[in-house]
Protein backbone atom coordinates (compact mmCIF):
# COMPACT_ATOMS: atom_id res chain seq x y z
CA UNK A 1 0.00 0.00 0.00
CA UNK A 2 0.92 3.66 0.10
CA UNK A 3 3.61 4.95 -0.07
CA UNK A 4 4.74 1.93 -2.10
CA UNK A 5 1.84 1.83 -4.59
CA UNK A 6 0.29 4.58 -6.69
CA UNK A 7 -2.52 4.77 -9.22
CA UNK A 8 -2.37 8.58 -9.45
CA UNK A 9 -2.62 9.78 -13.03
CA UNK A 10 0.48 11.99 -12.83
CA UNK A 11 2.60 9.17 -11.39
CA UNK A 12 1.35 6.69 -13.99
CA UNK A 13 2.05 9.14 -16.82
CA UNK A 14 5.56 9.85 -15.49
CA UNK A 15 6.30 6.12 -15.44
CA UNK A 16 4.63 5.45 -18.79
CA UNK A 17 7.35 6.77 -21.07
CA UNK A 18 11.06 7.30 -21.47
CA UNK A 19 13.06 9.55 -23.77
CA UNK A 20 12.15 7.53 -26.87
CA UNK A 21 9.64 8.47 -29.53
CA UNK A 22 7.77 5.17 -29.21
CA UNK A 23 4.03 5.30 -28.47
CA UNK A 24 2.98 3.88 -25.14
CA UNK A 25 0.22 3.57 -22.58
CA UNK A 26 0.67 4.43 -18.92
CA UNK A 27 0.77 1.50 -16.51
CA UNK A 28 -2.32 0.74 -14.43
CA UNK A 29 -0.29 1.19 -11.24
CA UNK A 30 3.25 1.91 -10.08
CA UNK A 31 4.86 -0.06 -7.26
CA UNK A 32 8.14 0.62 -5.46
CA UNK A 33 9.56 -2.70 -4.23
CA UNK A 34 12.40 -2.40 -1.75
CA UNK A 35 13.82 -5.92 -1.80
CA UNK A 36 14.36 -8.87 -4.09
CA UNK A 37 11.70 -10.75 -2.12
CA UNK A 38 9.13 -8.04 -2.80
CA UNK A 39 9.98 -8.09 -6.51
CA UNK A 40 9.54 -11.88 -6.52
CA UNK A 41 6.17 -11.68 -4.74
CA UNK A 42 4.87 -8.94 -7.03
CA UNK A 43 6.12 -10.74 -10.13
CA UNK A 44 4.41 -13.97 -9.02
CA UNK A 45 1.12 -12.10 -8.50
CA UNK A 46 1.38 -10.43 -11.90
CA UNK A 47 2.30 -13.70 -13.60
CA UNK A 48 -0.54 -15.68 -12.01
CA UNK A 49 -3.03 -12.97 -13.05
CA UNK A 50 -1.51 -12.47 -16.52
CA UNK A 51 -0.73 -8.81 -15.80
CA UNK A 52 2.15 -7.24 -17.76
CA UNK A 53 5.19 -6.08 -15.75
CA UNK A 54 7.39 -3.17 -16.79
CA UNK A 55 10.64 -2.35 -14.94
CA UNK A 56 11.51 1.32 -14.49
CA UNK A 57 14.87 2.81 -13.55
CA UNK A 58 15.17 6.53 -14.19
CA UNK A 59 13.14 6.82 -17.39
CA UNK A 60 16.07 8.05 -19.45
CA UNK A 61 16.18 5.16 -21.90
CA UNK A 62 16.06 5.84 -25.62
CA UNK A 63 14.56 2.60 -26.92
CA UNK A 64 11.11 2.39 -25.32
CA UNK A 65 12.05 -0.20 -22.72
CA UNK A 66 9.62 1.19 -20.13
CA UNK A 67 6.79 1.73 -22.55
CA UNK A 68 3.84 -0.51 -21.76
CA UNK A 69 1.89 -1.66 -24.79
CA UNK A 70 -1.19 -1.99 -22.62
CA UNK A 71 -1.32 -1.01 -18.97
CA UNK A 72 0.18 -3.43 -16.50
CA UNK A 73 2.21 -2.80 -13.37
CA UNK A 74 5.32 -0.64 -13.41
CA UNK A 75 8.06 -1.77 -11.02
CA UNK A 76 9.98 1.40 -10.08
CA UNK A 77 13.28 0.02 -8.80
CA UNK A 78 14.74 3.33 -7.61
CA UNK A 79 14.33 2.48 -3.92
CA UNK A 80 16.47 -0.64 -4.33
CA UNK A 81 19.63 1.43 -4.12
CA UNK A 82 22.03 -0.49 -1.91
CA UNK A 83 25.65 -1.05 -2.83
CA UNK A 84 26.03 -4.63 -1.66
CA UNK A 85 29.69 -5.41 -2.17
CA UNK A 86 32.82 -3.65 -3.35
CA UNK A 87 35.99 -5.58 -4.15
CA UNK A 88 38.98 -3.33 -4.69
CA UNK A 89 41.09 -6.38 -5.53
CA UNK A 90 38.76 -7.50 -8.33
CA UNK A 91 37.68 -4.01 -9.42
CA UNK A 92 34.08 -5.16 -9.09
CA UNK A 93 30.99 -3.96 -7.32
CA UNK A 94 27.59 -5.55 -6.76
CA UNK A 95 24.70 -3.10 -6.71
CA UNK A 96 20.92 -3.17 -6.59
CA UNK A 97 19.09 -1.91 -9.71
CA UNK A 98 18.28 1.52 -8.27
CA UNK A 99 21.91 2.60 -7.82
CA UNK A 100 22.72 5.48 -10.14
CA UNK A 101 26.11 6.15 -11.67
CA UNK A 102 26.46 9.32 -9.58
CA UNK A 103 25.62 7.49 -6.34
CA UNK A 104 28.09 4.75 -7.19
CA UNK A 105 30.83 7.28 -7.86
CA UNK A 106 30.13 9.01 -4.53
CA UNK A 107 30.56 5.61 -2.87
CA UNK A 108 33.78 4.96 -4.79
CA UNK A 109 35.28 8.37 -4.00
CA UNK A 110 38.58 7.92 -2.23
CA UNK A 111 39.17 4.37 -3.51
CA UNK A 112 40.91 5.36 -6.74
CA UNK A 113 38.07 3.78 -8.75
CA UNK A 114 35.17 5.34 -10.62
CA UNK A 115 32.42 4.31 -13.01
CA UNK A 116 32.86 6.51 -16.08
CA UNK A 117 30.36 7.75 -18.61
CA UNK A 118 30.56 5.23 -21.43
CA UNK A 119 31.33 6.29 -24.98
CA UNK A 120 29.36 3.30 -26.17
CA UNK A 121 26.06 2.40 -24.56
CA UNK A 122 27.15 -0.96 -23.19
CA UNK A 123 26.93 -0.23 -19.46
CA UNK A 124 23.72 -2.12 -18.75
CA UNK A 125 21.96 -0.46 -21.66
CA UNK A 126 21.00 -1.78 -25.05
CA UNK A 127 21.41 -0.93 -28.73
CA UNK A 128 24.28 1.51 -28.02
CA UNK A 129 21.84 4.21 -27.03
CA UNK A 130 21.78 4.15 -23.27
CA UNK A 131 21.63 7.09 -20.91
CA UNK A 132 25.36 6.92 -20.29
CA UNK A 133 26.23 6.88 -23.96
CA UNK A 134 28.25 9.79 -25.24
CA UNK A 135 28.04 8.45 -28.79
CA UNK A 136 28.79 5.16 -30.47
CA UNK A 137 32.40 5.93 -31.32
CA UNK A 138 34.32 5.43 -34.54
Amino acid sequence: GPPNVSTATAVREQHGHDESMHPCAPPDAVVWPQSVGQVQELAALCYSNRVPMVPFGTGTGLEGGVNAVQGGICFDLSRMDAIAELSLEDFSVTVEPGVTRKALNRHLRGTGLWFPVGTVGIWGTHLAGGHSSGGTGD
